[in-house]
């Protein structure tokens, strides 16, 4: 299975819209939503039928037994993070709570422990045509890069014998996007002609050059800023990165989302456009699988 990863270094630029057009021209049997922060691609791509759910384990969080506390005031002595509420009982604050431990190994009485706790929810959409794999991370929790290894292994297993999956990822350079990049075989930056475009564009660039993997880019609403989109063009030159090409803005494709629909359903400029892109992104993935520069 070939797997093609949609970025962006920031939030906004299209990388879900690209996401989701790119999924309806290749006819992908397999694809998923790594932005478990706030997964949208469903919005557009989401199957009929009802998906399979399962909570999501995360770090574990302590719990008081009411029962057997001495009200000795240890564990609230002993906690960084302030996470232990004395009044009028005490109780742990789950958000603060990290787990730690060291609540449970000072209370004398035995009346705190570790629980798991749901730190989100995993969903697959199936059927005999196509496989996506999304989640949703619960306010708070901190293990988005685990449950984004979640999502893709999820995929991964219920389409084996898929020849391609397209997977949306998360904005930005963090967690879930270390974990996105993990065994893909080509990122597609989406980037956007502003200032703070291009300097995110730039960061997650070097970002997937640390995991040695095939980049390039494309410029969503290329024509709101013509200076800043040849700029961008330039840097890849200059850098060696390839240029899948450029998209322009297109009233038309909002009405297309607002419809539920991808923007390659409608006949409209910005449709035309992302085809093109579609077919230069291709060529590259077919070259990099080839082993070719």
């Amino acid at each position: 299975m070939k797997q093609l990863l949609i970025l962006s270094g920031k939030g906004g630029t299209g990388k879900t819209t690209i996401a989701g057009a790119f999924i309806k021209l290749s006819g992908a049997k397999a694809y998923a939503d790594c932005d478990v922060d706030a997964p949208n691609l469903h919005l557009i791509m989401c199957s009929s039928s009802e998906p399979e759910k399962i909570d999501y384990y995360g770090m574990p969080k302590a719990e008081i037994n009411a029962e057997l506390c001495i009200k000795c005031g240890q564990c609230s002595q002993n906690c960084r993070f302030d996470a232990i509420l004395e009044d009028p009982d005490y109780k742990v604050d789950a958000f603060a709570c990290e787990g730690c431990g060291v609540c449970e190994a000072v209370c004398p009485a035995g009346a705190v422990s570790l629980v798991p706790a749901v730190a989100g929810e995993l969903m697959l959409y199936s059927d005999e045509h196509k496989v996506f794999s999304t989640a949703r991370l619960q306010m708070g929790s901190g293990t988005s890069g685990l449950l984004v290894t979640e999502v893709k292994k999820r995929m991964k297993s219920a389409a084996k014998d898929a020849d391609l999956a397209i997977i949306d990822g998360s904005p930005g350079i963090g967690c879930p996007v270390i974990a996105s990049l993990s065994g893909v075989d080509m990122v597609l930056i989406v980037a956007e002609p502003s200032i703070s475009g291009i300097s995110d564009m730039e960061r997650i660039i070097k970002t997937a050059e640390k995991f040695q993997i095939k980049t390039a880019v494309c410029i969503n609403k290329y024509d709101t800023n013509l200076e800043n989109a040849n700029q961008i063009q330039s840097f890849c030159r200059t850098n060696r990165i390839p240029f899948a090409g450029n998209i322009p803005f297109d009233a038309e494709a909002v009405k297309a989302i607002n419809n539920g629909q991808t923007i390659v359903d409608k006949e409209c400029k910005s449709g035309y456009a992302t085809k093109e892109v579609f077919a230069a992104t291709m060529k590259l993935l077919n070259e990099n699988e080839r082993g070719h520069p």
